[in-house]
């Protein structure tokens, strides 16, 4: 190869790695636009009919400029749909759109993605604080925003498909499916999966454990009239104090890597599991090993724990610190140390972006 065209082979790689920043840009920018249509209630607004600018906004109560720039805005992007131009321009949501944008039940539900991010980007000083000092910004720093975006995210998937995906395995399903079968949700946030094991094994009483106080008192609403369901506010270290050996089945949903003692959490799982329940971990389905590149669940999984999971972590003084891409070894090493002989994967495929692993004592 002659000097010209290593030089040219040389720009294309900067061209390339400048416009990779630059679709960065953009997609920051119209997750920044997702966020807007979803707060002021746009996307709500328009799920009840196509609409001109003016008409948006008397639906959702924003000034008519804004409601023009950001419809065409959206159109361009390719999040809603246009007829005509100008003033007449009408915009609609497709069903699919929609689905995404606005309804909280389904599993492609995605507006609150862009709630986590504008959370995590609020504390950006405390953030650049935590990176320098090494200390951290723990989980009530980022507001209701976060606590309810990560609610709300999490909650189609546990509300549609966690009672078929642990009924899909014989040796969990049976455990659950015990007369007067006590189960311990640890980590449990806003409850949902607590409430999704209920339903699914209503002869079961099911407890859900949090530190967060606000995320408990939303789960116990949201629970509101069942009575086979009760939340406390506990650390996962201290499920086993009040007596040993007394659940069937225990589980840690997209929790684990945010603790800051995980192999404290699992031992005292496993001591407040009977010799012959279950203990289950679901964590995100990352790669087996760190490989750049990495494909979009790494990506995705680095950007939560540079943001979040790690400094919530770190904000504990002596933590793990083991940030949201915890691999099956770290899992592994982390059983191990709690006590458990034997950690495998459960063959449950599709659920998201998780994996779940079985903890064998």
């Amino acid at each position: 190869m002659d000097e010209t065209s290593t030089a040219e082979t040389s720009e294309q790689q900067v061209e390339k790695s400048a416009g990779g920043v630059f679709d960065r840009l953009l997609a920051a920018m119209e997750l920044l636009s997702v966020y807007f249509g979803d707060r002021l209630g746009l996307y709500d607004a328009l799920r009840q009919g196509p609409a001109t600018a003016p008409e948006l906004a008397a639906r959702a109560g924003i000034h008519p400029r804004y409601a023009r720039e950001w419809l065409e805005q959206q159109a361009v992007a390719g999040l809603l749909e246009a007829d005509g131009e100008g003033e007449t321009a009408r915009f609609r949501l497709t069903a699919a759109q929609a689905e995404v944008l606005t309804d909280p039940t389904s599993l492609s539900y995605s507006a609150p993605l862009a709630r986590l991010f504008v959370s995590a980007a609020g504390q950006i000083p405390a953030l650049l604080d935590a990176y320098r000092s090494g200390g951290g910004v723990p989980w009530a720093q980022f507001g209701p925003g976060m606590r309810d975006a990560q609610g709300d995210v999490n909650r189609p998937w546990f509300e549609n498909a966690l009672a078929g995906a642990l009924a899909s395995v014989p040796a969990v399903h049976d455990v659950l499916s015990r007369p007067d079968a006590g189960i311990a949700d640890v980590a449990c946030g806003h409850g949902w999966s607590t409430i999704a094991l209920a339903r699914a094994y209503p002869d079961a009483t099911v407890d859900g454990f949090d530190l967060d106080g606000p995320a408990i008192e939303a789960a116990r609403q949201h629970a509101a009239g069942m009575d086979n369901v009760t939340f406390a506010d506990l650390r996962g270290e201290q499920l086993a104090e009040e007596g040993d050996d007394r659940y069937d089945a225990a589980f840690v949903f997209e929790a684990l890597h945010d603790l800051p003692d995980p192999v404290g959490v699992l031992a005292a799982m496993r001591r407040a599991v009977r010799d012959d329940g279950i203990v289950v971990v679901m964590d995100e389905a990352v790669a087996e090993t760190f490989a750049p590149p990495g494909d979009e669940i790494e990506r995705v999984m680095y950007g939560y724990s540079l943001f979040i999971c790690l400094p919530d972590s770190m904000s504990t003084p002596g933590s793990a610190a083991t940030g949201t891409v915890m691999r099956p070894a770290v899992l592994e090493r982390y059983a191990r140390e709690a006590g458990f002989s034997r950690v495998s994967v459960l063959p449950i495929e599709g659920f998201s972006a998780f994996r779940f692993y079985l903890l064998e004592p």
